[in-house]
């Protein structure tokens, strides 16, 4: 198995090869300030298995323990640093998320209590080509 991703202006880009560990979500503080939303969706890999393909990753000490890496450029979080040979990524940081499903949720104590209720909430439809922004994401594949 081979997977790609990077982050949203494409300064930096990784390759892992190999079956990737277990997915999460973690709701705890420091994921939800680090990823700014409700929750840190992260995978482990073997530092072994992955290789950094384009630019360098900025980290920040988060705990005495964790440093979390990220894009200087455009801010994307990227990973979870906790071992010497282990690694997480951010699942969404992979061009195609949706080949790494989380398995367990993390820290529930700290889940808001609207995400109860997202299923229930209204959708609205998509705006349609007139109503949508110009993107500047880098593409979800290595050029």
């Amino acid at each position: 198995m081979s997977l790609s991703g990077g982050c949203q202006c494409g300064a930096v880009r990784f390759r892992v090869e190999g079956q990737p560990g277990r997915a999460s979500i973690c709701h705890c503080r420091m994921c939800q300030k680090a990823f700014g939303g409700p929750f840190g969706a992260l995978v482990t890999v073997s530092v072994a298995d992955l290789t950094w393909t384009r630019g360098q990753r900025s980290t920040f000490q988060s705990s005495d323990k964790i440093q979390r890496g990220f894009c200087a450029a455009c801010g994307t979080p990227l990973t979870f640093e906790w071992s010497a040979d282990k690694i997480d990524l951010a699942v969404f940081a992979f061009d195609d998320p949706s080949a790494v499903e989380p398995v367990v949720q993390l820290a529930i104590e700290n889940r808001p209590a609207w995400m109860e209720h997202l299923a229930d909430m209204p959708v609205r439809p998509p705006m349609g080509p007139t109503g949508t922004a110009v993107s500047r994401q880098h593409p979800d594949h290595d050029t």
